[in-house]
């Protein structure tokens, strides 16, 4: 156990780390990124963390604490996060359950597809006081219990070294089994201690917070989501990544960042009167001006 989640090393298999995960709500994984990818990370955001203002919200964003989205098109090192084998097997293995449905009298299972929620680097100065405890599925208004469907898998890689007195994360271990009347307190929560590289996996429905900075030492730390595609992303992607950015990713990094349609055909567009995967147009020299003839008025 470390700060009371359990540490798994990055040699565990995804059914390991995922009954870990359903039955604590989330696992710390040593070692998940090389040091090559948190170096990279460290230099490309530093900068970035540095040329934006701290939170002006003393309750939530914190005062001394630093913000930066967009991260894929800030450091190509995200990459890396995004298609960890064992983050992204895991991410698949919670959220894509298959949903049987009838089409006529025919039942067919249909399996949902999964997308990049956020992403944020998240700096926490000395003399930061705890953010409020809260639950991340709260942007879709998820209800709890879910009835064994969750809405969202996190990680928080620690790009510096996370503790108890730096601000190491806060996390209620078994909170996502609880209902939407039990009040989660600060004296529940325990800090997330991991070294650089290593990453903390949790559910959407387990309720966490950032910690209290008593150190002298700024605490950095880079998280995403992959979230089911049947909701709406939190961050714009679209809007986050310049377009030419996109189509230098892998084509299976462009699928999870909402350029495709999935099995239930969520995020469509209609050329020439088909409905069509939007992940051909990435593929197409002459996008987006392949669009043209759409309505105008």
């Amino acid at each position: 156990m470390s700060g009371g989640l359990t540490t798994l090393p990055c040699t565990t298999t995804i059914d390991e780390a995922v009954e870990v995960i359903f039955r604590d709500g989330g696992v710390i994984i040593e070692d998940l990124y090389s040091k090559e990818t948190i170096s990279g990370l460290r230099e490309d955001l530093e900068p970035v963390l540095q040329n934006v203002r701290a939170g002006d919200d003393e309750v939530f964003a914190g005062t001394q604490t630093r913000r930066a989205g967009s991260l894929f098109a800030r450091s190509p090192h995200m990459v890396d996060v995004a298609l960890s084998p064992l983050y992204l097997g895991i991410s698949r293995a919670i959220l894509q359950k298959p949903i049987g449905v009838y089409f006529g009298e025919d039942n067919t299972p249909i399996t949902p597809d999964i997308q990049i929620g956020m992403t944020q680097a998240i700096q926490i100065a000395p003399g930061q006081g705890a953010q409020p405890i809260h639950r991340d599925d709260t942007v879709f208004l998820w209800r709890h219990p879910s009835f064994g469907r969750e809405a969202r898998v996190q990680i928080m890689v620690a790009v510096s070294d996370f503790t108890k007195e730096n601000g190491g994360t806060l996390v209620i271990p078994g909170s996502h089994l609880w209902d939407d009347n039990r009040k989660p307190t600060v004296t529940e929560a325990v800090s997330t201690e991991m070294k650089a590289g290593s990453g903390c996996i949790f559910i959407g429905s387990t309720y966490h917070g950032g910690g209290n900075n008593s150190s002298d030492d700024l605490r950095t730390g880079v998280t995403m989501s992959f979230d089911l595609s049947t909701l709406r992303q939190e961050e714009n992607q679209y809007l986050s990544i310049p377009l030419e950015t996109v189509k230098g990713f892998p084509a299976e990094l462009q699928r999870l960042l909402g350029w495709s349609a999935g099995e239930n055909f969520m995020g469509w567009i209609e050329m020439e009167g088909q409905m069509v995967d939007p992940h051909g147009l990435l593929e197409r020299d002459d996008y987006p001006s392949a669009l043209g003839g759409l309505p105008t008025t």
